[in-house]
């Protein structure tokens, strides 16, 4: 099945890829998961590798290469133990960058774009607000034109790199009355005055950091400004797709590694004389979430083929997040049980893996809300279009 949308070329990628997380993030891990902190070098190490650049334009220093490369990324990063470090990459990657190449302005590009493929510039995107959450309609902060600079108030809220990134990617209203045909998208560089961040304690990717961030009187210049003024919801939407879809890769990928853990525990752990892989009763449940697993990757990859080929598969996305991230925490769950008391110590890999996987379907949209869009397109008919 593989073999329809991953060639020689991708194998030898994920290869390297391997090789690289091995030994220069495997080891260092657990000390980024106790801190909180991961260690700025391995940022240019990444871009040394050609990692973050594996879908931007060669022009700024990238690789320009297929889908299915970053499909091997995400899969890859979810295979480390570690949803926090995976988060980091991938927020930067395809949450700040993304809005950077699609949105910014040649000359924005050139000095932030080109430094955050090279991984010497790390990026973060600020939608969620303290009082929206999900409803990116609603949110308050407000950018006011005051001739040649925007002037920013207001708050974000659980935002991925969001204490130690170099530049935030920000939505905000520049037109309030026109609800959300009034939200724009700007560029904040960190060091900018009035910008503030709090690190927020989390039940699990630990080693991300997660914050709370505060813009008072942030004066920025008018050329800060990504795209059109009032355009930034349809900018937002537009993205919404590629980030289900990674939420949904991110969890089938946790999903095969909590499973294939749990196979070679259980092929080990002896009771009453034999292979606890003999028990009926857990042989049947392992072929039941191997399935389900199976199901979800099977799909995720015709999806991301839809992306590949330049369709907006918003609806197959949403289908990919909402699925995908229940099956993972059902797999988590039964995957620990398997270990019995072990999969509750930290020592053993089940413990993180629950808490780094319970992100899934809040993060990105919440179930309640990816149930709701889907009810739109099924049942009123809704025809969500990508921005012109």
């Amino acid at each position: 099945m593989n073999n329809i949308y991953f060639t020689e070329e991708h194998n030898l990628f994920r290869q390297s890829l391997k090789d690289f997380l091995q030994k220069e993030v495997v080891p260092n891990i657990n000390n980024w998961e106790k801190s909180g902190v991961i260690d700025k070098s391995i940022w240019t190490k990444l871009g040394e590798m050609g990692f973050l650049g594996i879908n931007y334009p060669e022009t700024y220093g990238g690789l320009g290469l297929d889908f299915f490369y970053t499909v091997i990324l995400l899969e890859e990063l979810q295979k480390i133990n570690s949803g926090g470090f995976a988060a980091a990459v991938w927020a930067h990657v395809y949450l700040a960058m993304t809005h950077l190449n699609a949105e910014a302005s040649e000359t924005i590009k050139e000095k932030y774009l080109s430094a955050s493929i090279a991984g010497e510039k790390i990026g973060c995107l600020c939608i969620t607000e303290p009082f929206g959450g999900s409803d990116v309609a609603g949110m308050r902060t407000t950018a006011v034109k005051d001739g040649n600079v925007y002037v920013i108030n207001g708050s974000k809220t659980f935002i991925t790199n969001g204490v130690y990134s170099d530049y935030l990617i920000v939505a905000a209203k520049t037109t309030p009355e026109l609800g959300n045909k009034g939200i724009s998208i700007f560029l904040i560089d960190r060091e900018t005055p009035g910008v503030s961040a709090t690190k927020l304690d989390k039940l699990g990717w630990r080693a991300s950091d997660t914050g709370e961030i505060a813009f008072d009187n942030v004066k920025i210049p008018v050329e800060n400004l990504m795209g059109e003024e009032n355009k930034g919801f349809s900018y937002i939407m537009q993205h919404f797709a590629s980030e289900r879809l990674i939420m949904g890769i991110n969890a089938h990928a946790r999903a095969e590694f909590a499973l294939e853990y749990a196979l070679e525990y259980m092929k080990e752990r002896k009771a009453f004389g034999k292979s606890i892989n003999q028990f009926q009763a857990l042989r049947h449940k392992i072929a039941d979430l191997y399935t389900e697993m199976e199901f979800c990757k099977t799909f995720n990859y015709a999806v991301a083929n839809q992306l590949n080929k330049g369709e907006y598969a918003v609806k197959e996305a949403t289908m990919s997040k909402l699925k995908s991230t229940k099956m993972a925490d059902e797999v988590m769950y039964e995957c620990l049980q398997f270990l019995g008391g072990y999969g509750y110590m930290e020592e053993y890999p089940m413990a993180r893996l629950l808490r780094d996987s319970r992100l899934g379907p809040i993060g990105g949209g919440t179930s309640e809300i990816l149930r709701e869009i889907l009810s739109k397109i099924i049942i009123d008919n809704k025809s969500y279009k990508p921005a012109t």
